[in-house]
Parts: structure tokens; C-alpha cells; sequence
């Protein structure tokens, strides 16, 4: 049983404020028979109180096999809706219904299906941020963790169009090189990250590990220690020996670093002033999507299973084909490409 005075949200709400919020909230997870999913880029008081935090990949696997009625979705929108793709009968809500994407604007499903009509050999890839009428019409899903492997598992004798993320999607093409045809779409808080602030970073500390998400522009990636997934950064700072790292994402992921790396510290890119004098929770390149979400409102569409992820029956089936094919390649062993 969690012990909610043992729980210390860092850089969050008042503790006096959080522990009775928390402790509502863990009286209805059990009364409805819900579990709380959060992303990584989500604020530490949500983080802190659900059952997993993870980036997409993980998330859709957490929510594919779950047992629970309900699924209280801690994210964006798109991140909902494929948790409600892939459990049609359960309910799922998620805290904000404003909490929206950049990425999934920037690629209407009408614009899609235009530009697949202009070449029959098209297949598909879409990053998982995108809505699911987009989703229903490709051939796989790919998370910034699985990508490079999914692509790699692609038909050769297919022309492969990538959305909506047009940096992630060249990334991958500089990873396993395989040309693309690349929805020009993108993330605004990770397109916010520039060359020159990168660089002033590491001229400040020069003893820091740069690393950078795959969704950042190509001259951010280039000076890059690693690139990988939210994920797959916290795997490389637990196990690299360096003491002090630069994180070049949304950073709502360095409250999560630091309890999973203790003794090790974690300075948000670009804003140079946080950089000098870390704080325990930074405020510089948020995603004001992702922040929508507070614990109180987690309570809130908790008690009033509002607002709920609703989606046609159609775009389940259809989208539920390229998300199971994504989960089936993610499980298999890596093979040798070439």
C-alpha cells in the first residue's frame, strides 16, 4: 500500500496541498478500479501518484494489457485515444480535454489520404503523435523509441512516407538509411531548441553529457552525447558514468531522472539562467499541452469519469491495425539488418 505522507513531490504543489489530493485520489483508483498512466513530461505531483510513468511506447504497452475498468490517461490527447484504441471497452478519461499536440495538428487525416492517393506504394509510418483518423490510415505506428526498428522491419519494396514529425523522421533515415518521404510537421517545444544555446551548454559544462531528443532539429542532434527516446534517456544517464548531464527535451522528465539517478544532476536546455543556478523544478521548454494537467483535475475526472476519450467504432478497428503491428514488432528480438 503507498504511503502517501512518504511521497515528496519536488518542485511541485505544497505538500500540505498534495497529500490530501493524493490521498482522494487513491481512494477512487481503488473504488473505480482505474490506473493512472503518465508521461514523463508530465508535472512531478502526477507523476508521483500514478501507478506508471513512462514515454509512449511504454505507455501503450502498459495500456494494452491492462486489467483495469478504467484508465485515467495523464498525457495529451492523442496518448488517450490510443489507450482507448486499444481497450474500446473500458473507459478512459483524460484531466485536460484541451490538452492537445502540435504534432498532431500539423497532420489532418483529409491531407493525409490526399498525399497517399498521389502514390499507390506508399506505406505508411506514423509517429504515434498523431490523431486516430490519421492512425487508421497508415500501416504501422512508431514511438521515438522503436522507430529505427520498425523502419528497419519495413517492406523494401515500398515507398515509405513518414508522419507527421519531420525531424524525427530524418533522424531515422541518418539511423538505418532508408529514404522517405517526410510529412513536414513538427513539435514546437522541441523545435525551440537552437545550435547556439546547445553549444553555450556545453561550453558551461564542459564535464556534461549532452542528450537530445531524436524530435530536435538536426543541428541540436548533431552535438548530441546520445539521441534517444524520453525513455531511453533515462536508461543512458542511470548507466553512463558522467555525473552531470544537459537534458534537451520538455522538462518535465528531469523530476523522474533525479529519483532514478540519484547523485547525478540533471540542468534543463536552453534557459541558461536555470542552467546556473538548477532549481528543483525548472520551468524552461515546457509543452503547455502536456502542463494542462494538474492533480486536481486528475481527482476531478476521477469522481466525475469526465471528460471520457470517445472514438467511432471504424477508427478503432481500423487504427487497432497498425498499433497491434507496432506492439507485435517492438516484442521481437532485434535482428541483424545489415
Amino acid at each position: 500500500m503507498i504511503d502517501v505522507a512518504e511521497m515528496h513531490p519536488r518542485g511541485g504543489m505544497d505538500r500540505k496541498k498534495f497529500e490530501p489530493l493524493a490521498g482522494e485520489i487513491f481512494t477512487l483508483k481503488k473504488q473505480l478500479n482505474a490506473v493512472i498512466l503518465a508521461h514523463n513530461y508530465q508535472v512531478p505531483e502526477i507523476q508521483d501518484v500514478a501507478d506508471f510513468v513512462g514515454d509512449s511506447l511504454g505507455l501503450a504497452q502498459q495500456a494494452a494489457k491492462t486489467d483495469a475498468d478504467v484508465i485515467v490517461f495523464c498525457g495529451v490527447h492523442f496518448m488517450a485515444e490510443t489507450a482507448k484504441i486499444l481497450n474500446p471497452n473500458k473507459i478512459v478519461v483524460l484531466p485536460d480535454r484541451d490538452a492537445g499536440c502540435s504534432l498532431e495538428e500539423s497532420c489532418p487525416a483529409e491531407k493525409l489520404a490526399a498525399l497517399q492517393a498521389t502514390n499507390p506504394n506508399f506505406w505508411t509510418i506514423a509517429y504515434i503523435n498523431c490523431s486516430a483518423a490519421v492512425k487508421a490510415l497508415c500501416d504501422v505506428i512508431v514511438t521515438s523509441g522503436n522507430a529505427e526498428k520498425i523502419v528497419n522491419a519495413a517492406p523494401k519494396d515500398r515507398d515509405l512516407l513518414f508522419v507527421p514529425d519531420e525531424n524525427l523522421g530524418q533522424w531515422v533515415m541518418e539511423q538505418t538509411g532508408r529514404p522517405m518521404t517526410l510529412w513536414k510537421g513538427n513539435c514546437y517545444a522541441h523545435v525551440e531548441f537552437q545550435r547556439e544555446q546547445v553549444l553555450e551548454a556545453k561550453r558551461q559544462f564542459p564535464d556534461a553529457k549532452i542528450i537530445v531528443h531524436p524530435e530536435s532539429l538536426r543541428e541540436v542532434r548533431d552535438l548530441a552525447d546520445a539521441v534517444c527516446s524520453t525513455e531511453k534517456m533515462i536508461t543512458f544517464c542511470r548507466n553512463d558514468p558522467a555525473k552531470r548531464f544537459v537534458i534537451v527535451t520538455e522538462s518535465g522528465i528531469i523530476h523522474r531522472m533525479r529519483k532514478e539517478c540519484p547523485g547525478k544532476e540533471f540542468l534543463c536546455a536552453p534557459t541558461f539562467d536555470v542552467m546556473r543556478a538548477p532549481t528543483d523544478h525548472c520551468r524552461c521548454s515546457e509543452c503547455k499541452f502536456m502542463k494542462l494537467n494538474t492533480l486536481e483535475k486528475v481527482r476531478d475526472c476521477m469522481k466525475q469519469l469526465s471528460p471520457r476519450v470517445e472514438l467511432p467504432p471504424e477508427i478503432i478497428r481500423r487504427a487497432r491495425l497498425p498499433m497491434d503491428r507496432m506492439l507485435e514488432i517492438s516484442a521481437k528480438p532485434i535482428e541483424n539488418a545489415g
